[in-house]
């Protein structure tokens, strides 16, 4: 009787929550600083904050889409399709205040040891898996930091990541995050690619079940 193959399937979307500043460097106690304050403010508990990065497969290949501070990038061809300013246009001449979005044919996400419960397979739908990887160098690239889209909260990694889903046919605002945990910019992602033109519903079987979650 013949087995099932534990072969990768050749279409697939994962995502990784990857604690904010995983590797050690001052991000992660600046971004505690961060959620202290805003959860102050807001009267509310903190929480552990989150950046997200996918792994995309087709047939050609693997690909990593992120978004990474253009100072301090590996020297090579690493899939830079876009870059942005950080904090402020005025200084986005400088790549210390830059940053870039990767689609990074068979690269690696730094830290994605640190990465809270693995992969998360949202997809393995060919259509979904191959527009996705057409729209990366169409997304927006407003200053990092900022609300310039008036979503009311600021433009990130995470926005990045929230903006492809839903562009490609995934329910973004259902994707579940680990426990205790926020995403800042996630929402800002969802509203801007759903202020564009409508989508297609998704309603593939193949399409991994996700629960909601705090952002």
């Amino acid at each position: 009787m013949p087995t099932e193959s534990c072969t990768p399937r050749p279409h697939g979307v994962d995502l990784y929550w990857l604690p904010l500043g995983a590797g050690g460097h001052s991000v992660r106690f600046n971004g505690r600083v961060y959620e202290a304050i805003v959860a102050v403010f807001g009267r509310r508990k903190r929480y552990d904050l989150y950046h997200s990065a996918l792994e995309v497969r087709v047939p050609s290949g693997r690909y990593v889409i992120e978004m990474t501070p253009v100072l301090g990038s590996d020297q090579g061809d690493h899939g830079a399709v876009a870059s942005g300013a950080v904090g402020s246009a005025l200084l986005g001449w400088s790549n210390l205040f830059r940053y870039e979005i990767r689609r990074w044919r068979e690269g690696v996400i730094p830290d994605v040891a640190e990465a809270v419960g693995g992969p998360r397979t949202l997809s393995t739908e060919p259509r979904v898996t191959r527009r996705l990887l057409d729209l990366v160098p169409r997304v927006p690239t407003p200053v990092w930091g900022r609300d310039e889209l008036r979503t009311g909260e600021m433009w990130n990694s995470n926005s990045l990541i929230s903006w492809l889903l839903v562009r490609a046919g995934l329910d973004a605002a259902r994707v579940a995050l680990p426990p205790g945990g926020r995403a800042p910019g996630w929402d800002a992602g969802i509203k801007v690619a759903t202020r564009t033109q409508a989508v297609e519903p998704f309603t593939s079987a193949h399409a991994a079940t996700v629960q909601g979650g705090r952002r």
